[in-house]
């Protein structure tokens, strides 16, 4: 089995990273692109064996990684930054390649970020404190001790993006990690491990294991040596991980899947709401925050429909390398199928179609809209993660805020309205980890970042993921207590 392959001209090495050596496996995966379809090459498939030992390079690495100094660290992380920008180029190409996003906004927005992600988190670390307080006489001291070895198990839609999102800040708080990309995009994980290696991290400190989640992820997760464990993804999975984590008691961050609402009301500036309407197509609607259930106020439903779908037509479908293309493929044709399905079943149940509902050639879908939904419905209920909106009116606020919290989830929820009140008393009374007003998908890294109800467990950003990836500990120190050493 070849150790490399060269997708659109950059070679990506195809083994596992395990203590700073590149590992081939005994058995392979197929990853497809999704712009075609075509073979990009055979992935090193990992085994329990190799997930083993990935936990046992990070367990040995551990105590030196923590001891390194806050500045050495900050400082190695920078240079991963480095090494990001220099290969932005190169990670943009190979990701789109990949999984199907969109190459303009892989070079303008997200590389950059993932090059932002490490610089952030490596600042922070280095301004992290807490001030010392008394009680009862007594000076209590708060200091963030690093956890261990961490396993952070990451999506498809936004690969390297998402991973670094808890790479990061893991590294910065001193822990060492293992790294189980998703095995539809596995590729920029493998050139981050390169980059992080020629920026000088130690080795072990950061370890990437290829394969199916069913044929590793138990082992990942079920480690007494592991003492994190962070994933992005869907429910179910997340199911499987907490109860495999449980005999360990080991801490979890979860963030999961979203059915979030977008509230259009009256008074909105209504180019506005549709903008943002039009918005939840990006990635071809493969975004957790996305918001795809649209509630628009009676008044207006009918000149903000006309208004999305004069908008909506007015996007260009195809090749996501391309600079005109707005929206590309999905990733998989098993994704595909869950797409269509959810829709098909929909209109069977009584769904009106307003635009799309149907496949295109290869793994496009067609960005969809569709109304006369009951609010039990399958399409309402279920995350799709597709380019699938569903659109309902309601009559009054209270209404609306009904509707937004009517599903198990609560991830994020957007709202449109000209009236700052409103603005405050909807936003306080939305079940979500983030709620956007006259704005969408803004994330500063200090904010807490994660989900309510089916949608998460645990908040990651700024010193929220410091508290996540760290043992806090409080020294109580009693006065009077010293002796004196002539």
């Amino acid at each position: 089995m070849p150790d490399h392959i060269t997708v659109a001209g950059v070679t990506v090495d195809t083994r596992q990273w395990i203590g700073g050596q590149r590992v081939a496996s005994a058995d392979t995966f197929t990853d497809l692109s999704p712009i075609d379809g075509s073979v990009l090459g055979e992935i090193s498939r990992g085994t329990p064996a190799e997930a083993a030992a990935a936990v046992a390079a990070a367990k040995a690495a551990f105590p030196a990684w923590a001891a390194t100094p806050r500045a050495e660290r900050a400082r190695i992380m920078h240079a991963v930054a480095d090494g990001v920008e220099k290969r932005i180029e190169e990670l943009a190409i190979v990701e789109t390649t990949d999984n199907g996003a969109l190459l303009r906004s892989h070079r303008r927005g997200v590389m950059p970020r993932v090059a932002h992600n490490f610089r952030f988190f490596a600042d922070w670390l280095l301004k992290l404190d807490h001030e010392d307080f008394e009680t009862r006489d007594h000076t209590n001291h708060v200091s963030w001790d690093p956890a261990g070895p961490s396993v952070l198990i990451t999506p498809w839609n936004a690969p390297l993006m998402l991973a670094t999102w808890k790479v990061a800040p893991a590294l910065a708080a001193g822990n060492t990690v293992i790294l189980k990309p998703a095995e539809w995009s596995p590729l920029t994980a493998s050139l981050l491990a390169d980059i992080a290696a020629q920026a000088g991290l130690p080795a072990g400190v950061l370890n990437v294991v290829q394969g199916y989640g069913a044929e590793i992820g138990d082992t990942l997760t079920s480690h007494p040596d592991v003492r994190r464990i962070s994933f992005t993804g869907s429910v179910p999975t997340a199911r499987r991980i907490a109860a495999s984590a449980a005999p360990n008691l080991t801490p979890l961050s979860l963030e999961l899947g979203g059915k979030s609402p977008l509230l259009v009301f009256a008074d909105a500036d209504l180019d506005l709401a549709v903008d943002l309407a039009v918005e939840q197509y990006d990635n071809a609607g493969q975004v957790c925050l996305a918001a795809t259930r649209i509630l628009v106020e009676q008044p207006v439903a009918e000149e903000f429909t006309r208004r999305f779908v004069e908008k909506a037509a007015r996007l260009q479908q195809g090749d996501p390398r391309e600079e005109a293309t707005d929206i590309g493929p999905n990733i998989h044709p098993r994704q595909l199928e869950k797409i269509d399905g959810f829709v098909q079943r929909a209109v069977g149940a009584g769904a009106r179609v307003v635009i799309g509902g149907h496949r295109k050639e290869g793994q496009y879908y067609a960005p969809t809209l569709l109304t006369d939904v009951a609010q039990d419905s399958e399409i309402v209920q279920k995350e799709v993660f597709g380019p699938v909106l569903t659109l309902q009116t309601f009559a009054t606020e209270e209404e609306a805020v009904h509707l937004a919290n009517g599903t198990r989830f609560g991830l994020a929820a957007t709202l449109a309205t000209g009236d700052q009140e409103r603005a405050e008393r909807v936003s306080a009374q939305l079940v979500a980890g983030t709620v956007w007003v006259n704005c969408f998908f803004v994330r500063d890294l200090q904010a807490p970042f994660g989900g309510s109800r089916l949608s998460g467990v645990g908040r990651e950003g700024g010193t929220w993921s410091f508290d996540f990836y760290c043992d806090l500990k409080n020294t109580v120190t009693a006065p009077n207590g010293w002796k004196n050493h002539g």
